[in-house]
């Protein structure tokens, strides 16, 4: 008869990966640069909500044409306002990240190979 498997379900045991002598277990210090970017994504919702809540500012601004309705002229307007407000809000978070890049600093780091 063959033996039991001395791991559960059958699976292969996995072997041990030998550590090679020759690599330092530090590499030294090197530099990196550290710096606060923005999240995009939250300044494009952020401009689309304000694209459509300034949409519907201007359309209750004006008069509403009685054959077409309030809710039927917001809709046409959003269509326009979303994108314009989505537009604002990704430059305004480019013109961010483009400031987070002038404020990068350069710090040494040790990297440290850990077992």
């Amino acid at each position: 008869m063959s033996e039991p498997d001395a791991t559960p379900h059958g699976d292969p045991e996995v072997p041990e990966v030998p550590v090679d002598p020759e690599v330092p277990e530090s590499t030294g210090p090197s530099e990196a640069t550290i710096r606060r970017a923005p999240k995009l994504g939250v300044f494009l919702v952020v401009g689309g909500v304000l694209g459509a809540l300034v949409t519907l500012i201007l359309t209750s601004l004006f008069p509403v044409d009685e054959n077409v309705g309030f809710a039927a002229l917001y809709g046409y307007f959003l269509v326009y306002g979303i994108p314009a407000g989505v537009l604002v809000g990704a430059l305004i978070g480019l013109a961010f990240d483009r400031r987070s890049k002038r404020r990068a600093r350069t710090v040494t780091v040790e990297h440290e190979r850990i077992d």
